[in-house]
């Protein structure tokens, strides 16, 4: 499969009255990411705040998400399982409701070592036919993965075909690239670098800023993409501030506290997570009515 552009992130809304996840709200949310012109949509990720879904929920999520885009653009879902064997489950399941590919985050208690990781991949690997994102983000994930060793499973291992890269170093988006030749798909999951990233030769940014500011993130690429140097920085740094400070306050937080603020709300995050403060609310809201007028 060969992807490129924005892979936008679908938040999981939330009924006040009793806590459940809002189908009716969901579709809302990928139908913004649609109309945002995102490349493929990513479910289940941070934004969705996937670790904190029952079973049974997650399995919804997934297969309401790839049925509500009903094939408009490509479906990915996101795994990041303690185990190999619930990591398979979760990856046949994505295949059986027809997702397109799965990002995979060696997510871990203990520090897996390079036999374990690799093992981990091919194991989920050889059990579905899905193209598979290698993901690698140490903050959240608690693993660090090198450009060397994630060229390496892309090389060795038959369906994992890209690698996303969250460490928020530019080096490391530059070896994947030269050490691959440029042939190597990979994608930038920092905010805050996507002009950097796109300029190391990124195919794509995963990001949840679409959910609240359309086609600015697609602007940006298209800008990239069409040798428009001085419009891609000037739509970067129109963004800058609010992309950092999603990812500062908590995507699921921000993003929901976004829809609020622009009139659809979406209930809160799941506890332990907490709504935005007041504070942050007013500046999200101030940013968002000077990035819109910019729309």
């Amino acid at each position: 499969m060969n992807l490129s552009g924005i892979v936008g992130y679908p938040i999981t809304p939330f009924n006040d009255e009793n806590g459940h996840v809002d189908f009716e709200s969901l579709a809302k949310v990928i139908d913004t990411l649609l109309a945002a012109q995102v490349d493929a949509i990513a479910a289940l990720g941070s934004a969705g705040e996937a670790a904190y879904l029952t079973e049974d929920e997650w399995q919804q999520v997934a297969k309401y998400t790839v049925t509500r885009v009903n094939g408009r653009v490509p479906v990915m879902i996101g795994i990041a399982e303690l185990t190999t064997a619930q990591a398979i489950s979760r990856a046949k399941y994505a295949s059986q409701v027809g997702a397109d590919m799965i990002m995979v985050s060696p997510f871990s208690y203990y520090k897996l070592n390079e036999d374990e990781l690799f093992l981990h991949y091919e194991s989920i690997s050889n059990a579905t036919s899905l193209p598979i994102m290698i993901y690698n983000n140490p903050a959240t994930c608690g693993i660090d993965m090198s450009p060397q060793f994630m060229l390496k499973m892309v090389s060795d291992i038959k369906n994992t075909i890209m690698i996303k890269e969250s460490t928020g170093d530019i080096q490391r988006m530059h070896k994947i690239y030269k050490l691959s030749n440029g042939k190597v798909p990979f994608f930038n999951g920092c905010n805050h670098m996507a002009l950097e990233a796109f300029n190391a030769g990124a195919s794509g940014w995963c990001t949840a800023a679409p959910c609240l500011i359309g086609k600015q993130a697609k602007h940006l690429f298209d800008a990239v993409k069409q040798g428009k140097n001085e419009k891609a920085t000037a739509l970067f740094y129109q963004q800058y501030e609010f992309l950092e400070f999603i990812v500062l306050s908590g995507l699921a937080a921000a993003v929901k506290s976004g829809f609020s603020i622009q009139g659809t709300p979406m209930g809160g995050p799941r506890r332990p997570l907490l709504p935005l403060t007041d504070l942050a609310q007013q500046q999200l809201k101030t940013m968002l009515l000077e990035l819109n007028s910019h729309a």
